[in-house]
């Protein structure tokens, strides 16, 4: 996947298509779905695929997963409606070169009927459509934890980078909750959700060490979040990520903004002081 190019256009004619309709931009959700969406079923995905090609040479992989359990269900909605920004931060500044992405949801394996939803890289406008099939299933276990590294281990094998294997560059991976993950990986729920034989179970620390061989990890613990500011869940994720791979989030808002300026200063492709020049224009040109 990955061919073709965002288009802030077809996505304004889809908002107003929707709005005209009255179609909601998590309509397979808003709707009543209560299984995961076929296009983001793990079990049929067997491998995402982040590709160079013609039009895309020096392709870029970028993740988001979201925890969409509890309070964490109108975080895609908040992202959904900032994917201009996003992408007028990646591609028009140029904080990254040929940028694919691939949107996701997290719920919690041992009791949500969908505990995993992975998308494609995308480089257009396919990735809104991505974002609406995901079902905001807002369950959980209500006990600190959520299924993160089931979605972790997902990541970590099936998952294919040319950014990688082409040019030994990792991609970027975000996690965004307000939860940890559970302490192993398990083979049955493997199994089930993914489609997966394990032999035992993989510690958590031992699937970060695997995921971080592709991927530069950050964990985004929003404010507005249930858990936002809780003192043992950043400094578990500090522990497991590191202090500059862990984001604690004033405002939602800026979420979009947060993971370009993240890839940016990662892909050193801006400074400081121009990151903080673009984002009072772009915030300026959306309130216009």
């Amino acid at each position: 996947m990955g061919s073709g190019r965002w288009s802030t256009d077809v996505y304004s004619a889809a908002e107003r298509y929707r709005s005209t309709t009255g179609r909601s931009a998590f309509a397979y959700s808003d709707e009543g779905a209560r299984t995961v969406h076929p296009l983001l079923d793990p079990r049929k995905a067997r491998v995402r695929e982040s590709r160079d090609s013609d039009e895309h040479p020096r392709s870029t992989a970028i993740a988001v997963l979201f925890d969409v359990t509890g309070s964490m269900g109108h975080v895609p909605r908040q992202l959904q409606t900032r994917l201009p920004e996003l992408f007028e931060l990646l591609l028009h500044r140029g904080y990254a070169t040929d940028p694919q992405i691939l949107f996701g949801a997290i719920g919690d394996a041992t009791c949500d009927r969908v505990p995993l939803q992975i998308g494609q890289f995308e480089s257009d406008n396919r990735t809104d459509d991505d974002l609406g099939r995901i079902v905001l299933e807002g369950g959980g276990g209500g006990q600190r934890t959520e299924s993160y590294e089931l979605a972790m281990y997902f990541m970590a094998r099936h998952t294919d980078l040319d950014c990688v294997n082409r040019r030994g560059r990792r991609g970027y991976l975000f996690i965004i909750g307000d939860e940890m993950p559970y302490p192993t990986v398990k083979p049955d729920e493997v199994r089930r959700v993914i489609g997966d034989d394990l032999a035992e179970p993989i510690p958590v620390e031992a699937i970060v060490a695997e995921l971080t061989r592709s991927y530069d990890v950050f964990y985004i613990l929003p404010a507005s979040a249930t858990y936002s500011g809780d003192q043992q869940i950043l400094t578990y994720w500090l522990r497991l990520l590191g202090a500059p791979n862990v984001i604690a989030l004033d405002d939602l808002a800026a979420v979009s903004e947060t993971i370009a300026l993240t890839v940016g200063m990662g892909e050193r492709s801006v400074t400081p002081d121009q990151a903080r020049r673009d984002l009072v224009e772009v915030i300026n040109r959306v309130r216009l």
